[in-house]
């Protein structure tokens, strides 16, 4: 036996085979290696085949997106024929301030010099010395204005234009002005970026919609809603440099890698990084940033007491949003609002009964750990925002309770009454429904709920049972990575659920609900969901022909979008700023409403001792002795008011004299509130300082809208 043995291993040796008897078959195992080899591959190809259409459509997405907003800005300011001032002067209220930090830089002789002028600025608030960079979240000015000097400089090397340059005439007995298009156009410069950054907003939400319903059908429904809902879902069109422009696109990204990570079944500390990098691209951008965070953090902290996730999962996730916090408390220079916010206090009130996890689970029954958590919740949250506040004396953003207690009470201030008589701050539009309900979206939303939230209880009942069934059987007996199937669903439905609640109380916040709407209409194309509807050709024709049906509705919304056109022009306005430019001096201080004062500042260069940003507790008292201008207060009251801040001009605009938006909303009524004194006196102070100034004031500039007052010393 081992002759033959020997014999057969020296034959197939010399066969050039191997001498393992074994080896006889490779040749046959080979073959069907190379079969499955063939179709792993056939597989794979297939998969990079799929994603790079989907990535190649998510760029074509976001292109179609940039040019929607680009497009609509140019029809409506007629922009790329507006001269520089022109384009300034549109920038109104609010834009127009971030913008003259934008302008302040690249102007200045080096970055360093005009960063430098930003982080020590005696304009904005004279007599005063502010951080600009720290108090109004100008980092996008900062990024902005490093590209624009780099790409000039880089094209004046290489000796190439970067814009072009013409005479426009205006007509109507205007004097011709020069516009200048292209890149090397600050302002060109400026909004093109933005409406890049929105391009590229549109691209995530159309993966983000793939992503969490597992299917690219439902990145189109998403981004197909978003734009049938267009005006419901974002002003970018309009307002490229408000702060939400350029805040509400790393919005849509965080909220992308928090679904991932609650998707992940074992994450790890490297899916905080991430998280925090781009809770800091939201964070400094915009203030606001912060509510929007706490509504996040309690979503996830909802789907956690829930037992969708378990403390890992949930650990994984604050520490990405609290080192965001923290690198952007730090960047922001210690910014006294992100200290005092509820969003601070939340994260230290979550992360603590997380860590006593252990504790909470001792008392077993599971709606009385739930009541616990909600009870510390509460109590944590608003204690450790009021002792912060009272430990160090910040009243920042005292003004958004009251906000919130005017809403919901008969409590006003002259400081509320100036935010809910405005329209963006009052309670959601009773037209706004309807405009979604026409394009189908809240038919569509409210489907998905329905069907998802009855699929997940019967899922949560037949665990129950089944648990009941087998007493001695624990199903979640490791707590800390205890996971349930769809832990980012239930976290969406809890997202937008806080999203609806904001919208409603405060209009303006449709920012956040309208695009979440969009986003959940992707669960439609969801074959876990929906898979009951029949086989995927069948589940895809019927949402084809709701997207059909959308779209009778949603191309009507779009094309009044396209016929809107227009053409900036304000010549009141160019009048009082070319006035100021040549007849006050470069240190002429400027007091007057809120929007012009930015104006003033952006085109003439000239201090001014109040503007629109409303969140600081010094500069609402300072707007407030301002504004006795329209109030019953006796002239000289006011005057006192006006030397106090050291205006030596005080701007009265006629609109703001008169204009009342609704019942209690003029400037006297809202004064009434507060000025019990001069309540029985029935001639406004700005009537009395348009008509007869003296001997208090002297009219020195007058149009059909501006009369500018020298305060006499």
């Amino acid at each position: 036996m081992a002759a033959k043995k020997r014999n057969a291993q020296s034959t197939d040796a010399s066969n050039g085979k191997s001498s393992s008897s074994k080896a006889t078959n490779r040749p046959k195992l080979s073959g069907k290696a190379k079969s499955k080899d063939d179709e792993h591959s056939k597989r794979n190809a297939n998969s990079v085949l799929y994603k790079i259409c989907l990535f190649a459509l998510a760029l074509v997405i976001g292109f179609c997106h940039r040019n929607h907003i680009a497009n609509m800005f140019e029809r409506d300011r007629h922009f790329s024929h507006l001269s520089t001032l022109e384009r300034e002067l549109a920038f109104r209220t609010e834009m127009g301030l971030y913008y003259s930090y934008y302008k302040t830089m690249i102007e200045s002789p080096t970055f360093t010099d005009g960063l430098y002028q930003v982080m020590n600025d005696n304009i904005t608030e004279f007599p005063l010395t502010i951080n600009t960079l720290k108090r109004f979240n100008l980092y996008p000015e900062v990024a902005l204005a490093i590209g624009y000097r780099a790409y000039e400089a880089i094209n004046a090397a290489f000796n190439r234009p970067t814009k072009m340059c013409w005479r426009v005439n205006r007509g109507e007995g205007l004097s011709p002005v020069q516009s200048c298009e292209g890149l090397g156009e600050p302002s060109y410069f400026y909004v093109e970026h933005v409406f890049i950054l929105n391009g590229m907003m549109m691209s995530i939400f159309f993966l983000f919609g793939t992503y969490l319903s597992g299917s690219m059908f439902g990145g189109i429904l998403t981004v197909a809603s978003f734009f049938f809902n267009h005006g419901e879902a974002t002003r970018v069109q309009w307002t490229p440099p408000l702060r939400e422009s350029f805040a509400y696109p790393f919005l849509v990204i965080q909220m992308f890698l928090v679904t991932h990570l609650l998707r992940t079944s074992a994450p790890t500390f490297k899916h905080s990084l991430p998280i925090a990098i781009a809770t800091i691209l939201f964070m400094l951008p915009w203030q606001f940033a912060q509510f929007a965070l706490l509504t996040e953090m309690i979503a996830v902290f909802a789907t956690y007491v829930l037992g969708y996730i378990g403390s890992r999962k949930m650990k994984v996730f604050l520490l990405g949003i609290g080192s965001g916090f923290i690198v952007s408390y730090v960047l922001l220079f210690g910014n006294e609002m992100l200290l005092t916010s509820f969003f601070f206090s939340g994260l230290l009130t979550i992360t603590s009964i997380v860590y006593i996890e252990p504790v909470l689970e001792t008392l077993r029954i599971r709606p009385l750990i739930w009541i616990s958590q909600g009870a510390m919740l509460g109590v944590g949250t608003v204690g450790f925002k009021f002792v912060v506040a009272k430990l160090f004396s910040i009243e920042d953003d005292a003004h958004i309770g009251d906000i919130f207690r005017s809403k919901f009470s008969d409590f006003k201030n002259f400081h509320t009454m100036l935010y809910t008589c405005a329209a963006e701050f009052d309670f959601m539009e009773a037209e706004t429904p309807g405009r979604i309900l026409k394009t189908l979206l809240a038919p569509a939303v409210l489907i998905v709920l329905v069907t998802v939230t009855y699929q997940l209880l019967k899922t949560e009942y037949n665990a129950w049972v089944k648990t009941s069934s087998e007493p001695g059987k624990d199903l979640q007996t490791d707590i800390p990575n205890r996971s349930k199937p769809n832990a980012e669903v239930v976290y969406h439905f809890f997202q937008l659920i806080a999203f609806t609640m904001m919208a409603v109380i405060i209009m303006r916040l449709k920012l956040f609900w309208t695009p979440h709407l969009c986003l959940m209409t992707s669960l439609l194309a969801s074959r876990q969901f929906f898979g009951w509807l029949g086989s995927k050709e069948k589940q895809y024709a019927i949402l084809t022909a709701l997207l059909a049906g959308m779209t009778v509705q949603g191309l009507s919304n779009l094309q009044h979008q396209w016929s809107i056109l227009g053409e900036f022009s304000n010549m009141p306005l160019e009048e009082l700023v070319e006035w100021t430019k040549a007849k006050t001096p470069t240190n002429a201080v400027f007091a007057g409403p809120m929007p012009t004062m930015a104006t003033i500042k952006l085109c003439t260069g000239r201090p001014i001792v109040n503007h629109p940003h409303y969140e600081d507790a010094g500069l609402r008292e300072r707007t407030k002795k301002v504004y006795t201008m329209y109030s019953r207060k006796p002239l000289a009251e006011v005057k006192k008011n006006l030397l106090a801040l050291q205006a030596d001009y005080a701007i009265l605009e006629d609109s703001w004299c008169v204009r009342r938006s609704r019942q209690g909303c003029s400037m006297a009524e809202i004064w009434d509130i507060e000025d019990e004194e001069n309540r029985g006196e029935t001639t406004p102070a700005c009537t009395k300082m348009k008509d007869n100034p003296g001997p208090h004031f002297k009219t020195v500039f007058k149009n059909n809208v501006y009369q500018v007052l020298k305060v006499l010393k």
